[in-house]
């Protein structure tokens, strides 16, 4: 008897569920925070690398001999020199260039200053599916830098409340942003809670794109819809119409808004959908993710009809699926995507997001392949993966374009 109340003694008291749980998420939380501030010390910022002569003459179709003309008659923005002499431009210098000759030029002004005009509207563009690792925040990032290398103005909102886009660009979601800064400060149905959406933009540290960032607070609008619909209690817009209105009150400062939606289909999705004006869903090719997203599309489907009885008109310029995490060389791989080809036609778009070493490596230093200069990771590897990412950004962009009525 004395032996068994001994081992009694001895044996640990079983951990429930949730204080394990909550220990774990603790013990996470303090280990992910120890090492963000290694890898990003607390009064630093993300910084953009700089751009040699020929990287700028290819964003700008302004010749090389040109800009190296310009610089020794010291006409437009000074660009720096690196030890080797060779001339380096910051994007905004870039935007400066862009400016210039546009006005130099008017009639090529399309050319050099790409951003959308009186008559043309502002594109929303949706990345979305609800299965996680189809690369949506990726696409998303990637999609962001290119436009905004080429010159068009872009609003980056993330709606995820994992809020990756927002680590992307150097938000950090448990440091960096506070109560009432996400997207569900200007959605929230309490009046007096509620901010402008101009309030909670920031500036990021690419030039031309702004951040509206994410983090777990952005789920509170899936708690408290329910709650407001059950009430019935008149709370101004219907909540799947919030966004779309948040959006117009800045809609004459950006060309493109990109909308990480999160893996899920709650109002959030819902009211990104409907706030829209074209979507990209990302799919991986293999069987168990297409048929996740057969469901996601039968859900969507089903929620758009409930849009449509709502009164909703939805009424989108494109809608295209983008094959992510592509190995040609997999023949499973090459077999799903001949047949969502077969079964979409063009609406699957034609170039795909190549898997590739080069985006793991961009993406676990938080950046894109826009950010890593040469030498960074092999040539040949960056230079596979960047061409398929700008194959794939061009498509969307000519998209963008058709839609506005560009030749």
């Amino acid at each position: 008897m004395a032996i068994e109340n001994r081992m009694e003694t001895m044996a640990p008291s079983r951990e429930n569920a949730g204080s394990k749980i909550a220990r774990h998420a603790t013990v996470l939380s303090g280990q992910l925070q120890q090492l963000r501030t290694r890898m990003y010390p607390p009064k630093s910022e993300k910084m953009l690398r700089q751009f040699l002569t020929n990287e700028v003459s290819k964003l700008t179709s302004i010749p090389d001999s040109t800009l190296k003309l310009m610089s020794s008659e010291g006409r437009g923005p000074v660009p720096s020199r690196l030890e080797n002499n060779h001339r380096v431009y910051t994007l905004a210098q870039i935007n400066e260039l862009r400016e210039l000759f546009a006005k130099q030029k008017p009639s090529e002004a399309l050319r050099f200053l790409p951003r959308r005009r009186q008559n043309e509207h502002l594109q929303v563009l949706a990345i979305a599916n609800f299965k996680g690792g189809s690369a949506k925040t990726t696409t998303c990032v990637h999609l962001a830098h290119y436009l905004a290398l080429h010159g068009y103005r872009v609003l980056a909102l993330d709606l995820d409340p994992q809020a990756s886009l927002s680590a992307m660009f150097g938000a950090q979601p448990e440091i960096d942003v506070g109560a009432n800064e996400t997207i569900y400060a200007a959605l929230r149905y309490d009046a007096t809670e509620r901010r402008p959406i101009r309030e909670i933009i920031r500036k990021t540290y690419f030039d031309g794109i702004d951040l509206i960032p994410g983090n777990l607070e952005v789920m509170e609008y899936e708690h408290e819809t329910p709650r407001v619909l059950a009430q019935k209690s008149g709370t101004g817009a219907i909540f799947f119409e919030r966004l779309k209105l948040a959006l117009a009150e800045v809609e004459a400062d950006y060309d493109i808004v990109i909308l990480d939606t999160p893996p899920s289909l709650g109002f959030l999705t819902l009211s990104a959908i409907y706030a829209a004006t074209s979507m990209i869903i990302t799919v991986h090719p293999a069987m168990l993710d297409v048929a996740s997203m057969s469901q996601f599309l039968l859900m969507m489907g089903d929620l758009i009809n409930v849009l449509n009885e709502s009164g909703a008109q939805l009424d989108q310029d494109f809608i295209r699926y983008l094959v992510t995490r592509h190995d040609p060389n997999d023949a499973p791989q090459s077999q799903v995507v001949a047949m969502l080809r077969h079964l979409f036609g063009a609406d699957v778009l034609l170039p795909t997001a190549i898997e590739s070493t080069a985006v793991e490596a961009a993406g676990l230093a938080k950046r894109s392949l826009y950010e890593l200069e040469m030498g960074q990771i092999g040539r040949d590897t960056h230079k596979r993966a960047r061409e398929a990412v700008d194959a794939v950004n061009e498509s969307i962009v000519q998209l963008i374009n058709a839609s506005w009525g560009r030749g």
